[in-house]
């Protein structure tokens, strides 16, 4: 089991090449959409899986205790009936509820056009293997929500990754926001020391 610790960044999954996956194609770990239903709550002040309901602007979700996803993992929930997609991280658990029900927080649930009076709705739903992989995509996801607060991150793209020198790896990744209003793109770019995982530079940009 790989735990969440949101104040450390060390790589999820490691091979040969340190941890660094050949992702060229954004869509090579994609999976087919599971069918399901969510719920919502305005969460509480404890979790179980020690992230609160705010983390990533509310962006947030419970899982039943039956399904496999773990703390801190992504998950793309999508609404069929309005074709709206929200990133959400997982952040709580619910007893035996069934594996196919999300808990979504109330603010998801809204951002995905639904009323809350309708208290339940048809949902399909994806975890994010890629960027769970991609250790510096998840992070520099969590930037980009903060610094976007009124915007919900509705996909994201690998773009590459070069080795500036012994000591410095670039990575860039494109991330696709929405708000009521408009559609943007931001392009993270990191570089870090790949021997300490520590990072050298960090930009984001509208593009």
């Amino acid at each position: 089991m790989h735990l969440y610790n949101q104040f450390s960044y060390q790589p999820l999954y490691s091979d040969d090449n340190n941890g660094l996956y050949p992702m060229n194609d954004p869509h090579m770990y994609r999976q087919n959409y599971m069918q399901g239903k969510a719920t919502w709550t305005d969460g509480g002040s404890v979790t179980q899986c020690g992230i609160p309901w705010s983390y990533a602007q509310y962006m947030t979700v419970a899982v039943s205790t039956n399904s496999p996803y773990q703390c801190g993992q992504t998950i793309k929930v999508r609404n069929p009936q309005t074709s709206r997609e929200v990133i959400v991280t997982v952040v709580d658990t619910v007893p035996n509820s069934p594996a196919t029900t999300l808990n979504l927080h109330r603010r998801v649930f809204q951002m995905l056009g639904a009323d809350l009076s309708q208290g339940i709705i048809a949902i399909q739903f994806q975890p994010n293997p890629q960027l769970e992989e991609l250790q510096w995509g998840k992070y520099l996801l969590e930037v980009v929500q903060r610094a976007y607060p009124n915007y919900q991150v509705t996909d994201y793209n690998f773009v590459n990754r070069t080795q500036q020198n012994q000591n410095q790896t670039k990575e860039i990744y494109e991330y696709v926001l929405q708000s009521p209003q408009e559609q943007i793109k931001v392009r993270g770019t990191v570089v870090y020391n790949p021997a300490t995982n520590r990072v050298v530079s960090l930009d984001i940009r509208e593009v």
